[in-house]
């Protein structure tokens, strides 16, 4: 006999799993894909949002891409200005540090929705924020000549 034999005859050891409790909505219909789809029927990082509605889809898209934005313009580090306190500035660099993260992950768990429009704000949002980067640190010098080779 085996030992799954055992708890069935067991009172109280039922092998049946018991029924799910809680909010059943969307349990049968709402299974996620894992391949990309481009469609507004999306769940993007809240239950109901964007809610199959294009113009909320395209805030979802919008705010999307201001995350990656974000992600990347606090990829730079504040710099330790002359007299502040080593202390106060760690602390600072690593509470930038901490929301940087925080806004990363949200930006991922965006991309897992596996919808191909969030997936190209997400993209679209870091080169931007990247470009944004680069422009900064080395300026726009327009009127310096190239070398000739």
């Amino acid at each position: 006999m085996s030992n799954q034999d055992d708890m069935a005859g067991m009172p109280g050891m039922s092998m049946t799993p018991p029924a799910p409790k809680g909010d059943l909505k969307n349990t049968t219909d709402g299974a996620m894909s894992s391949s990309l789809t481009w469609t507004t029927d999306v769940t993007v990082l809240f239950r109901g949002w964007p809610d199959d509605s294009v113009p909320m889809y395209v805030l979802a898209l919008f705010f999307v891409f201001l995350l990656a934005v974000a992600v990347e313009v606090l990829s730079v580090s504040p710099k330790h200005k002359p007299g502040t306190k080593t202390f106060i500035c760690t602390l600072t660099q690593t509470g930038v540090y901490t929301f940087r993260t925080a806004l990363a992950y949200l930006v991922m768990l965006a991309v897992m929705s596996f919808n191909t429009g969030i997936l190209i704000a997400a993209v679209a949002g870091h080169a931007l924020g990247f470009f944004i980067i680069k422009v900064r640190s080395h300026g726009l010098q327009p009127n310096v000549a190239d070398p000739k080779v």
